[in-house]
């Protein structure tokens, strides 16, 4: 990520904006209620995360923004999937679980069951990206139908090539690559596009790790997949994003797009969900308290889609409950 590089200029700011007396929230005041912790105060312990492959980088940029001022706090990311995050999260191995999709009722049980309670928050969103190979001269803009016809269950076996999907298209063969059953984005797809969770064709290159999938899609001249906006803002000089038609034209995936909610059906909330347990611990309370506190200063930097107005008040609210618990 371009965290490292923007570490110095980011705390130089906060710095700017709230030189007073409080901790890290300093940047955006009643972010989280950390009044509590003197200003100065050093911290150590570690703090340990999972899950989503797109929501990783995210917490990984707050992280080290956060060690410019909690030097021995150490923080962990892990990039198992949304839902190998939450097996984690729910068996007591991690304190936060970064996710694409929001916790899954049958998640959720697992970690009652066992006495986890946590808090959800909202921390940026994103334009889900449909992204082909630079040599795709073709497919600039596909309808909504047609990612279907792509990847829905009866496609295997049948839809081979791109002339399978538009006739106007040449006959090149598709060369499919996407995220895991694991990945949140996987559900977030599969539900919108083919109109089930889960529901998708097996014959793709399937990865948990989104750079599989950079290399698969720019590897072939056929290749298509669909990972999160900020990998592709990162690989736009080996893939060409996709414009999606939902019915009201063709939109091509970006900020504005993402946070107006013309980018339909492919623009989604990402999460970060904390164990209260974990949320007493003044390292993880303080990384909490900075992570939301300067979340969109952190998400503009670390290339994310920054929350709106509306969103941002949400997880201030969410995180000074948290704090309380």
């Amino acid at each position: 990520m371009s965290a490292v590089a923007a570490s110095a200029a980011f705390i130089a700011l906060v710095a700017a904006c709230g030189g007073s007396g409080n901790n890290q929230t300093s940047a955006s005041p009643g972010a989280s209620g950390g009044g509590e912790q003197q200003a100065g105060q050093q911290l150590s312990g570690d703090i340990k995360s999972d899950g989503s492959s797109t929501v990783g980088p995210l917490t990984t940029a707050a992280s080290e923004f956060f060690a410019e001022e909690q030097p021995k706090v150490r923080v962990s990311v892990g990039t198992s999937g949304t839902g190998g995050g939450f097996e984690k999260f729910c068996n007591g191995e991690t304190d936060i679980s970064n996710a694409s999709r929001p916790i899954k009722d049958e998640e959720k049980a697992i970690c009652d069951s066992k006495g986890v309670a946590f808090t959800e928050l909202t921390v940026a969103t994103d334009a889900l990206t449909v992204v082909v190979n630079k040599e795709n001269d073709w497919a600039k803009c596909l309808t909504t139908d047609q990612l279907k016809k792509i990847w829905e269950p009866a496609a295997q076996g049948k839809v081979k090539t791109w002339k399978d999907v538009d006739a106007k298209f040449p006959a090149e063969p598709l060369a499919l690559a996407g995220p895991g059953t694991d990945s949140g984005t996987f559900d977030y797809f599969t539900d919108e596009i083919n109109g089930e969770e889960g529901a998708s064709r097996k014959d793709y290159s399937a990865s948990e790790n989104d750079n599989d999938v950079v290399q698969a899609v720019s590897g072939a001249k056929g290749g298509l997949g669909y990972f999160g906006f900020t990998y592709y803002e990162e690989n736009m000089d080996k893939l060409n994003a996709v414009q999606v038609d939902s019915g009201k034209g063709c939109v091509t995936p970006s900020v504005e797009a993402a946070q107006d909610g013309s980018y339909t059906p492919l623009a989604r909330p990402l999460f970060v969900y904390v164990k209260n347990e974990s949320a007493k611990r003044p390292e993880v309370k303080a990384f909490i308290d900075f992570y939301s506190g300067n979340i969109n200063k952190i998400a503009t930097d670390a290339k994310f889609i920054p929350l709106n107005a509306e969103q941002e008040g949400k997880l201030k609210t969410a995180v000074q409950s948290l704090s309380g618990s």
